[in-house]
């Protein structure tokens, strides 16, 4: 545990590793409750308490037009209370390598930030943006059965880049609503490709073939 307004705190950090097992934990920090970062991969997170914090992050990768890697993580059973974001991948601008199968399923949002967020032009707010091409690739993600309340309108963001963006990108069974009575939640999509339940809410009709 931190403070909320404590930076730098993650919970768990995890880098340049595979196969390990997080469960049945509380993590309440003023950074990520987890963040998985590069070349590490079959990471299983589950009934994991999050908030307060910035969610569980795949990221940041690819700083500096660095090489990186994160495969096989899958998330489920967790639950986020009142956390800045939720299930987040964040990617810099100019980096290479891949992010990709990903899953985050049963997961419940309680008055959390951006639950769902993928943002491939990250920056930091201590950084500048690298002016390099190409994006770290982003494929075979998943979101199914993600439910609770949602404290931004906008509960759905896919900032994907101007290349070959994020790809296979599947939500299915997302059910949440807003934390201010009377708000529409939505979503926005940036180049990103795959599919969504059509009568889920918020929709995902942005998401391209």
């Amino acid at each position: 545990t931190a403070p909320e307004e404590s930076p730098n705190t993650d919970g768990i950090d995890i880098s340049a590793s595979n196969h390990l097992q997080i469960h049945d934990s509380f993590i309440g920090t003023g950074d990520d409750c987890v963040a998985i970062n590069g070349f590490s991969s079959y990471i299983n997170i589950s009934r994991v308490l999050c908030g307060p914090g910035h969610g569980i992050s795949i990221g940041s990768l690819g700083k500096g037009g660095a090489y990186e890697t994160v495969e096989e993580v899958h998330v489920e059973d967790c639950t986020f209370k009142g956390t800045m974001n939720g299930a987040r991948i964040k990617t810099w601008k100019g980096g290479r390598g891949y992010a990709r199968k990903i899953s985050f399923e049963r997961i419940r949002m309680i008055n959390a930030g951006n639950p769902i967020i993928i943002d491939q032009t990250y920056v930091n707010r201590m950084a500048a943006a690298s002016t390099a091409s190409g994006d770290v690739e982003i494929s075979d993600v998943s979101y199914k059965g993600v439910i609770g309340s949602s404290t931004d309108a906008r509960a759905v963001y896919f900032n994907c880049g101007d290349g070959a963006g994020c790809r296979n990108i599947v939500v299915e069974d997302v059910e949440m609503t807003s934390a201010v009575a009377g708000k529409q939640l939505f979503a926005v999509c940036n180049n990103a490709h795959g599919t969504s339940s059509a009568d889920r809410s918020p929709r995902v009709p942005c998401l391209l073939p």
